[in-house]
């Protein structure tokens, strides 16, 4: 019992000083467009990226990127693997149990549902990735789950046949409806969850928290988070 104590302090320390000397490292999955992806030169890109970017300019903070895929992004955190997340993750209560959050940097969002065609069975076979406020509501909502790890996942198992509609934030299945130029229609009605999107922290960075806190707030007192959310989003994205 001591060993693993001391085992759990050893592990809290070495996180804390994960950020040390005012360098922190951004966790991200890279593959939820347009939050965070990863561009033609192989680097983390899109809105959370350069909104991150800014936060740590903004706070004198050195920031570098990682990614790591979504089904153990909590966990690698709390490991110490890296410092942050900024991977589109809603706030909930139940993740709040485990990590902390700062305020909201994207108000809370609609998600959609994107089939074949406008009639597709919502109530029968949805896919959703693994891990996400979506795929709780489909769980619950009558119809048959199906998880994957990645966004792209779902979005075959609905062109395969394998799902009948997919079940994610509309923002990221935009660019696969047919009005952005992809293969499929909006199908059901939209739903807000959550309650908007922060950075995710293990509860002990408090200091961090409120670095990026006071530079989130500043970005929504001067307009220019709402600048941002318009930049990826388009004109019609809810802002602050």
């Amino acid at each position: 019992m001591k060993k693993t104590l001391l085992a759990a302090a050893a592990l809290a320390f070495t996180a804390g000083l994960a950020h040390a000397g005012d360098t922190v490292r951004m966790g991200t999955e890279g593959k939820y467009p347009p939050y965070n992806f990863i561009n033609d030169k192989g680097q983390v890109d899109g809105f959370e990226r350069e909104l991150g970017d800014k936060l740590c300019a903004m706070e004198s903070l050195t920031c570098t990127w990682t990614t790591n895929d979504w089904d153990s992004i909590i966990p690698n955190l709390l490991s110490g693997n890296y410092d942050t997340i900024m991977a589109g993750m809603s706030i909930t209560d139940e993740r709040k149990k485990t990590i902390d959050f700062t305020q909201a940097y994207y108000p809370p969002a609609f998600s959609a549902y994107l089939g074949k065609d406008a009639g597709a069975n919502i109530k029968g076979v949805v896919a959703a990735q693994v891990g996400t406020i979506q795929a709780d509501y489909v769980a619950k909502s009558g119809a048959t789950l199906l998880e994957f790890p990645t966004m792209d996942d779902t979005i075959a198992a609905v062109k395969n046949g394998e799902a009948d509609a997919v079940f994610a934030d509309k923002d990221a299945l935009k660019p696969f409806s047919k009005a952005e130029g992809g293969d499929f229609v909006w199908a059901g009605q939209e739903v807000q969850l959550g309650e908007g999107i922060g950075v995710g922290l293990r509860k002990s960075d408090t200091a961090l928290k409120d670095k990026l806190n006071d530079g989130i707030g500043k970005m929504k007192a001067d307009g220019s988070l709402n600048v941002l959310l318009k930049k990826w989003f388009g004109d019609e994205t809810p802002t602050f």
